[in-house]
């Protein structure tokens, strides 16, 4: 299988994005439809994973000052585990770090912390809601922010 990761821009795309968003969010996660589109929708950086020229994942990067917060990041039941989610974040991440942000941060649900531990994120604060589901803040360790922009560097 092989998997691309392409910022996007056209409506079009983004029409894709959003479909991921609202099957795995709305659908399969119970978020209500009209909180999963919102206003850092319009500028935000918007990624669209394919597998083999299918739409199978999405993210967005907000970058707001120094900080980018990764978000919205949802792939097809039927691609997980097979390396989307973990090239979608890597962008995600190249992506805030070329827009200067020195801090990048996530709200994870607690079932996925496990994967953005493994790639350099670490939790902070409490628990909390958000749309329904119980999720964390989890920041890239400062030692993330300079490994993964080296192996970034050579990879994109």
């Amino acid at each position: 299988m092989t998997i691309q990761v392409k910022q996007i821009s056209s409506n079009g795309a983004k029409a894709l994005a959003f479909a991921i968003r609202m099957r795995v969010f709305v659908r399969e996660q119970g978020v209500a439809a009209d909180i999963e589109l919102d206003r850092d929708d319009q500028r935000a950086i918007h990624l669209l994973a394919t597998a083999n020229g299918k739409a199978v994942g999405t993210a967005r990067v907000v970058v707001l000052g120094q900080s980018a917060k990764i978000g919205r990041m949802a792939v097809l039941k039927s691609y997980r585990r097979r390396s989307v989610g973990t090239a979608l974040l890597k962008r995600a991440i190249a992506a805030a770090k070329r827009r200067n942000a020195r801090r990048i941060y996530l709200h994870a649900q607690l079932a996925v912390i496990g994967f953005y531990e493994r790639q350099g994120f670490r939790c902070i604060g409490p628990v909390f809601d958000e749309a329904g589901i119980a999720h964390r803040k989890m920041v890239l360790a400062e030692e993330g922010l300079k490994i993964k922009s080296a192996n970034n560097t050579k990879r994109m």
